[in-house]
Parts: structure tokens; C-alpha cells; sequence
């Protein structure tokens, strides 16, 4: 069974962003790293030769996985989603107990989280406590500093 991967239309976005970037700009700087490094002379020896055959290995790793996740993955319209549950694409504003505040999290998938963006990958232990709870809803979540304690504010688009 293949894996889906759940994006927001702008993870969607992103993510052939970097597939074009990989392809058609990182993939062509390594080739011409290559080419000069072989310019050097012996290849056995030759450490820029070396260093430009890895770096060509990660970025051609980086282009296959970006495929295979854009190839499986199902674009979420957030826009259309009842706000009445948290749920994948959602934006939960929670009042953080502990530290006395609130804090607003979108839920993305794995490959678009980025806590300085307030979002958190769908699978994160915050994102797997608040799936399927509603406004007013106090949720405890085992974090590695110990238990967080939140209570849902608000959910949007």
C-alpha cells in the first residue's frame, strides 16, 4: 500500500518549488562542480572530485524523494474544511497553561512544518492531541520537557 502524503496548497507549492530548484539549479551547479574538479587532473586522489560526486549523490537522493512525494500527495483545500473539529489544515489559536499565553498553530504535513511559520507537521505530539477536538476542549500532551497543557481557543481556515 502506498503512502499519502497530505499537503496544504501552498506546501503543494513549495514543494514543486524545490523540485525545480533541485532539477534545473542545484543539479547543474554539481555537474559543473564536477566538471572542474576533473579538470584537476587524477580523479583517485582529487578530494573536490570526491566532494562533487557526494554532493551530486544528495541532490539527485533530494529530486527522487520530492517526486515521490509530490506523485502521492493528496493537496488539501482548507478553505472547504468544517472548522467545528481540529483537523488536518486547520488553524488552532490554544491558551497555553503553563506558560499563561496564547499560541496559534496551523497542522501541515510532515513536510511543510516549521515552528517559526507556527506550523506543525499533522504527526507532531501537540497536532496528534488536538486532532478531533473542539473549541473549549483542554488537551494535556506529553512533550520532552514534560506535559504541556492547552485549552482550545478558537479553530479557523
Amino acid at each position: 500500500m502506498e503512502e499519502v502524503y497530505y499537503l496544504t496548497q501552498e506546501g503543494y507549492e513549495r514543494l514543486k518549488e524545490l523540485l525545480h530548484d533541485l532539477k534545473y539549479v542545484q543539479r547543474r551547479k554539481v555537474i559543473n562542480e564536477i566538471a572542474v574538479a576533473r579538470a584537476h587532473g587524477d580523479l583517485k586522489e582529487n578530494a573536490e572530485y570526491s566532494a562533487a560526486k557526494e554532493k551530486q549523490g544528495h541532490v539527485e537522493k533530494s529530486i527522487a524523494e520530492t517526486e515521490n512525494t509530490l506523485a502521492m500527495a493528496k493537496v488539501v483545500d482548507v478553505s472547504k474544511l468544517s472548522t467545528d473539529r481540529v483537523t488536518f489544515g486547520l488553524t488552532v489559536t490554544l491558551y497555553d497553561v503553563d506558560k499563561d499565553e496564547e499560541v496559534k498553530y496551523q497542522i501541515v504535513g510532515n513536510f511543510e512544518a516549521d515552528i517559526k511559520k507556527h506550523t506543525i507537521s499533522v504527526s507532531s505530539p501537540i497536532a496528534k492531541a488536538l486532532i478531533g477536538k473542539r473549541i473549549d476542549d483542554c488537551v494535556k500532551v506529553k512533550v520532552p520537557r514534560g506535559i504541556k497543557e492547552f485549552e482550545i481557543i478558537d479553530i479557523t481556515n
